[in-house]
């Protein structure tokens, strides 16, 4: 009679193993769909996407070189080497563009944070990152 409590006392921490194991591969997958959900929403939302610092850690826009559509969106969005902020170079804008206003210089602190600017008018802009411009953290919008 022993025999048998001790088998069904080995069984149930089996059962609750494997039943944690299908809790956790659930939430896995919720958090996927989630996480792609996200990308597909700020996807829609931008016609170009811009990187803060490269996959491998190097202080750069990436690319470093975009071009849009007047009246298209940018998104930048925090990747490595942060915290970043946004600058458009008055001196590369054109003409009648306010640069301090499409500016984000608030930092971006967290992984994945992000700042979108709708760009209007036609030309060429200069950005940097100001705490990694030395490092050259530059980079260049052409909108058509």
């Amino acid at each position: 009679m022993q025999a048998i409590r001790a088998t069904r006392a080995c069984a149930r921490p089996v059962r609750a193993q494997a039943s944690m194991k299908a809790n956790v591969t659930k939430i896995a997958q919720v958090a996927g769909v989630a996480i792609s959900s996200l990308a597909l929403t700020l996807a829609a939302h931008a016609d170009a996407t811009v990187k803060l610092g490269s996959d491998n850690g190097s202080l750069i826009f990436e690319p470093s070189t975009t071009t849009i559509k007047a009246g298209e969106s940018v998104t930048f969005i925090n990747n490595a080497g942060y915290p970043h902020n946004i600058i458009f170079d008055e001196d590369e804008a054109p003409d009648g563009v306010d640069a301090d206003a499409l500016s984000k210089d608030e930092y971006l602190n967290a992984p994945g944070e992000s700042y979108t600017v709708k760009l209007d008018t036609a030309g060429s802009y200069g950005i940097y990152c100001e705490p990694h411009q030395g490092a050259g953290m530059v980079g260049k919008i052409i909108v058509q």
